[in-house]
């Protein structure tokens, strides 16, 4: 029998016990995982309910949350509110290197879901033609990097346009109006902008998009490697009825989004490819080369060892052949 005493230590001891070992000391209640307009396929896999069918036998629950970017799928993999998050590989780089403990563990998607982005109805028609222009960006975001990108290349860095930050919808929301003159887009709102508004992509550079990357935290891999495997089993028959299936793949796009088909098609059938799944050479070099960009244009201090922390942030171990 415990004594009184033992078990008023014991139950302060519970309630002192962080929030990860609480999860870690069995199988968590609930799988927390991001669902994102540029991912695709986490819509689809939303949609059918495949997780909360392989889950369901083990008592687990799924919880679905909207990512709106690649940094706020990042904000919510570092404060522990979600255990896979959808972003860009460059931006999980650089949440990296900023001390996020994330890992990148799976490819959704090879998209180019970036450009930069005016109205039809301005001079803007080169890079060059930013200078001194405000130009809507959300930070820490594929777009942002792929603006940064884009400066450099022609001599320039962000000192020479007035960066104006904001979320990706609200940045498309502020080009229409007039309130600035270029963005650096992202779809579907990029795709969108072109067919309602008559927006103009005046500058495209596929290479220059990295690829969509689902990320989890050192600590749920950690603690949940067999569950992670079968996350990304299941997450894999969604990648294959996504390239199997377009005309449901659309139609779950266009119910979620209420965007018409026209829109769908250019960022699903045009700009996105869904034949790969591991974070392999050529998915590192692409975020190796952003990174290194990112480096010599200043947003990544000189003593970061680059290659370095793209070897801390892959973890390929958790999808099958």
């Amino acid at each position: 029998m415990l004594s009184r005493r033992q078990l008023l230590v014991s139950a302060a001891a519970a309630t002192l016990m962080p929030a990860g070992l609480a999860r870690a000391a069995g199988k968590p209640a609930e799988i927390r995982i991001d669902w994102a307009t540029y991912n695709p396929v986490s819509m689809v896999l939303k949609d059918k309910g495949l997780l909360e069918k392989e889950f369901e036998k083990d008592g687990i629950g799924i919880r679905w949350v909207q990512s709106l970017g690649s940094n706020k799928a990042l904000e919510f993999l570092n404060a522990g509110s979600i255990d896979f998050g959808s972003t860009a590989g460059s931006a999980a780089l650089l949440g990296r290197i900023n001390g996020n403990p994330v890992k990148s563990i799976y490819v959704f998607s090879r998209p180019e879901w970036t450009a930069l982005v005016t109205r039809k109805d301005t001079p803007i028609n080169k890079i060059e033609d930013l200078k001194g222009k405000r130009v809507a960006v959300t930070r820490g975001t594929d777009p942002h990097i792929f603006l940064v990108r884009a400066l450099l290349s022609v001599g320039m860095s962000e000192k020479d346009i007035q960066p104006v930050l904001l979320q990706h919808p609200d940045g498309k929301i502020a080009l229409i109006r007039g309130d600035v003159d270029a963005w650096a887009g992202l779809d579907p709102m990029m795709a969108a902008a072109q067919v309602e508004d008559g927006a103009r992509l005046f500058y495209r550079n596929k290479a220059a998009n990295t690829w969509g990357i689902l990320n989890s935290s050192e600590e749920f891999l950690k603690n949940y490697p067999d569950l992670t495997k079968r996350v990304l089993a299941v997450y894999e028959q969604a990648r294959k009825y996504c390239v199997a299936n377009y005309d449901d793949e659309k139609r779950v796009f266009m119910d979620v989004t209420k965007l018409p088909g026209a829109v769908v098609d250019i960022q699903l059938k045009e700009r996105t490819e869904l034949t790969f799944n591991r974070v392999g050479p050529e998915q590192r070099d692409s975020i190796l080369q952003a990174g290194l960009a990112l480096q010599q244009a200043g947003v990544i201090p000189a003593n970061v060892d680059v290659p370095q922390t793209l070897n801390d942030l892959v973890d390929d171990r958790y999808v099958g052949a």
